[in-house]
């Protein structure tokens, strides 16, 4: 049986395709302005590296932001459902799962079968997501995907007083004005990412095992950043960033099945 899942985030698009119960072939991609648009494109980048074509597929589940305008989908399914579901099925004693997003940060219990217990997440600011590593990022001139290295050569301790990214970015500006190293500066602000998502986390009381999902957990620094913040050693995931699609696919599996 092949099923697959395609998740539609406000940064990038993903999608996951099952075969007989296993990852036949995955995709990612930065997302467009149009989900729709983001959708096919990915899922045609998926299929085709599985030498499938889009009638194969015997069942769809879409998640993320745009999962309402994805137009192949057999049926759709939260993002925090999926990203607990993929959880479970890559690390099987995962009972809390930290997705950090491109927008927004959240946490969640799961019991051994991926199933929700409790969440919290938190989408009304940019501090705390891969958008605030991004906008830095950009204000450093660093690449997003080199940040994890260079926090690797911080020898120095700083910490970022300001939570709110627009004061935060300015408040980089002027220590690098004082002749602040970028290492330490990326440190610091991978530490008060983590601190922010730590605090969420901790709100609904982190059990363990607990593993980080979502793109910036490829960010060492940044994983690094939050197994200190929670106090414990995280477990990582094959590929975080397909996670929630890898978790759609899954409850595609269980419903072509009944």
């Amino acid at each position: 049986m092949i099923v697959a899942g395609c998740d539609i985030g406000s940064l990038t698009a993903k999608a996951v395709i099952l075969k007989d119960g296993k990852v036949a072939a995955s995709a990612v991609i930065r997302a467009k302005t149009n989900p729709e648009a983001s959708a096919r494109e990915v899922m045609d980048l998926a299929l085709g590296k599985a030498g499938l074509a889009m009638e194969s597929i015997a069942y769809c589940v879409g998640t993320g932001y745009g999962r309402k305008h994805i137009p192949f989908v057999t049926d759709v399914e939260s993002e925090i459902a999926c990203h607990g579901k993929g959880a479970v099925w890559q690390v099987p004693s995962a009972r809390t799962v930290v997705d950090i997003g491109g927008q927004d940060c959240k946490a969640i219990k799961v019991d051994a079968n991926g199933g929700v217990m409790r969440y919290v997440y938190n989408d009304k600011c940019a501090s705390g997501t891969g958008r605030f590593l991004e906008i830095i990022a950009d204000a450093l001139e660093v690449k997003l995907e080199d940040m994890g290295g260079l926090a690797a050569q911080s020898k120095k301790k700083l910490t970022l007083s300001n939570q709110c990214v627009v004061f935060a970015e300015t408040e980089i500006i002027s220590l690098v004005s004082e002749g602040a190293e970028a290492a330490d500066i990326v440190r610091a602000l991978h530490h008060a990412v983590a601190n922010r998502a730590a605090s969420l986390a901790k709100s609904i009381m982190v059990e363990s095992d607990v593993v980080m999902s979502g793109g910036v957990a490829r960010n060492p620094g940044m994983f690094g950043a939050l197994g200190e913040a929670l106090g414990v050693t995280l477990h990582s995931l094959e590929d975080p960033q397909i996670n929630g699609a890898l978790g759609a696919a899954l409850f595609a599996q269980e419903r072509a099945k009944q």
